[in-house]
């Protein structure tokens, strides 16, 4: 069994934070809720695609596997990388107004989703080697002109 960070990132990602990306577009701002000192932890696409491979392989039955590459990362930090790449201002949300500002996702990015993968690590030698969230939303995982804004499945069939 795996668990994921509640960041799974990288190009062609369509998950919290591309949401997170498409609330700032269409609000004007990045916003994080509060003083922004909750967090979250993330993995990179490619390293979590290891991690399975490599538990495949050697985990011991039963293994619990955290795909846990940063293990906190403030949220007010994701959402200044967010303002950064978009030429946006940041700003604060207040608890109450989050839903409107981020929809759906304002039940996740309002929480700390924390955790560790230091046993996942040792029991099977996985080392995460990917780029970190910041450096992923800063280089244009989320904003380089391809649609990412809903799962391919929910996308119109035109």
């Amino acid at each position: 069994m795996t668990r994921f960070a509640p960041s799974v990132h990288g190009h062609g990602d369509w998950g919290f934070v591309n949401f997170l990306v498409a609330a700032a577009r269409q609000q004007g701002v990045s916003g994080y809720i509060g003083d922004g000192r909750n967090a979250w932890s993330a993995v990179h696409r490619s390293d979590t695609a290891r991690l399975i491979r490599l538990g495949i392989e050697s985990a011991p039955a039963g293994t619990r596997l955290h795909a846990v590459a940063e293990e906190f990362i403030p949220t007010h930090v994701i959402a200044e990388a967010i303002g950064q790449v978009l030429g946006i201002p940041v700003t604060s949300v207040a608890p109450e107004d989050a839903e409107g500002h981020f929809g759906f996702v304002s039940h996740f990015f309002g929480q700390s989703l924390t955790g560790s993968s230091e046993i996942t690590r040792s029991t099977i030698g996985w080392t995460p080697a990917g780029q970190t969230l910041i450096e992923g939303i800063l280089g244009g995982a989320y904003t380089g002109g391809r649609r990412l804004m809903r799962p391919p499945w929910l996308w119109p069939a035109w």
